[in-house]
């Protein structure tokens, strides 16, 4: 079940929303048992059989976490145990059969002769996986009560506003909302506007700037126009897609009394490599930095090759979790190595004084920021492209190479089809809008503007749902 459906939004929301309210608050325990009975419906709608698989996840990682608990003395061999057996069911359903075909076809794959098939796995794997396997991980660190009933584990990692495209909830960071949470008027009217915002982004913004994208990257022949059209349409659609989802997430959980961390801040305005992966899907980020980066030693290692070992180790592994095609295994290598770079090259920066030294550090912020989006925009080519030779190939229709011409009537097309949702993407990807929006909610004559703003936003958005337009979201892929 998608958030952008009719289905879900007119009938399975209103329908949670109205049950779990009518139970008294003092009840928590069926409230917990509620949501959890709607999460699983939630799975099972589009995944029936797969919904097994993550009711088996479930409950090992509770009997797990429970053994953990009682037998502190050998909690490291338990934690063994843990990741081996959740690494091998992601493996299992996510690589295992991809793997096969890669390995029975390698030669026909490079080459750019054979179109690599889509399997069949439970979506969203990769992130109750990972859920999953934080709550082992918190109770081993003591950073979350053990849960003794089940249904409490099943709730977390089950609960479907973050079910299957984030963000990476961590058990230590709801641990205590699980029974104690509290719902408030004010806390649901800003979680019923968030999600609005969210859906907007997807259902405006990323589905039609998916338009193009698609377009773009499935043309034989392109101009150096079309394909920077296509490229930054996708580094849009990508961006409101996925945080479109996240913020639909954040309100969900803000109206059941639940409140998750943040997933994006604003990425596209870094000045580095490493900026732009604190501010883009920050849940993923800190999960691989708190549970791989810093076990490994982080950067406090006293040699540059344990630096460099321990950055593999993580970009490695960012792009095997996304998937078993070799796009996103070089997609990954990539920002190691730029990241890698930054880290040992990078040098603090004196503090500028007077009209000059300011003028020179803010033209020098300019070029970290394009800089920084030049190697994004590559790298969300090959994280769209098929295979790696047709990424190879795409880039080289961006800078004139064996392209169609400079420009073409279908990029013409294209762009006056898109340019005012390009437009409006790149101005919601700034803070801006967003302390505008501040500015007037603080605004006492201006407060009763935004009810008719959120009132207007909720019409455009429903009648591109009722359109029927785009709708499966990027990271259900994953």
């Amino acid at each position: 079940m998608l958030f952008s459906t009719s289905v879900f939004i007119f009938a399975f929301l209103p329908f949670c929303i109205f049950v779990y309210y009518l139970i008294p608050r003092r009840n928590r325990k069926l409230q917990n048992i509620f949501l959890t009975v709607c999460s699983l419906f939630f799975y099972a709608w589009g995944e029936p059989l797969f919904v097994m698989v993550m009711f088996g996840s479930i409950i090992a990682n509770w009997a797990f976490a429970l053994w953990i608990e009682k037998q502190r003395h050998r909690h490291k061999f338990i934690l063994t145990l843990a990741v081996v057996m959740n690494l091998s069911v992601f493996f299992i359903f996510k690589y295992l059969e991809p793997l096969t075909f890669t390995v029975l076809n390698m030669g026909k794959i490079l080459n750019g002769s054979i179109d690599t098939p889509v399997f069949s796995l439970p979506i969203g794997i990769s992130f109750f996986t990972f859920q999953a396997m934080s709550y082992v991980f918190d109770v081993y660190r003591k950073n979350g009560e053990v849960q003794k009933n089940p249904l409490n584990v099943s709730l977390y990692i089950s609960f479907f506003p973050q079910l299957i495209a984030g963000p990476i909830v961590r058990y230590e960071t709801v641990s205590g909302q699980i029974n104690n949470r509290k719902e408030t008027f004010d806390g649901f009217c800003d979680g019923a506007c968030r999600f609005i915002t969210g859906l907007a982004k997807k259902v405006i913004l990323a589905n039609n700037l998916a338009s193009a994208a698609d377009a773009a990257f499935a043309a034989q022949e392109r101009s150096v126009a079309f394909a920077w059209l296509g490229a930054l349409a996708y580094t849009f659609q990508i961006f409101y897609d996925f945080s479109g989802y996240s913020d639909m997430a954040i309100g969900l959980g803000k109206m059941f009394g639940f409140n998750f961390l943040e997933n994006f801040n604003y990425p596209y305005i870094s000045k580095s490599i490493s900026e732009f992966w604190r501010r883009w899907h920050i849940s993923l980020g800190t999960w691989f930095r708190d549970y791989v980066y810093f076990p490994l030693g982080g950067s406090r290692v006293k040699i540059k090759s344990r630096l460099v070992f321990n950055l593999f180790a993580v970009w490695f592994l960012t792009g095997v979790w996304h998937g078993a095609n070799f796009t996103f295994l070089l997609w990954g290598l990539m920002y190691f190595a730029l990241i890698t770079a930054e880290k040992i090259f990078r040098r603090e920066e004196p503090p500028a004084a007077g009209s000059d030294k300011v003028r020179g550090r803010n033209a020098l912020v300019i070029i970290k920021r394009l800089y920084t989006l030049f190697f994004v925009v590559m790298g969300w080519v090959l994280f769209r492209a098929e295979s790696i030779p047709e990424a190879f190939k795409y880039m080289g229709n961006m800078f004139g190479i064996k392209a169609d011409g400079f420009y073409s009537d279908i990029a013409g097309f294209w762009f006056n089809e898109s340019w005012s949702f390009l437009l409006f993407a790149l101005l919601f990807s700034f803070p801006a809008a967003k302390i505008i929006g501040n500015k007037l909610r603080e605004n006492k004559a201006a407060q009763v503007l935004y009810p008719v703003m959120m009132t207007a936003l909720v019409l455009i958005t429903f009648s591109y749902i009722v359109k029927g337009s785009y709708n499966p979201f990027i990271y259900f892929n994953f």
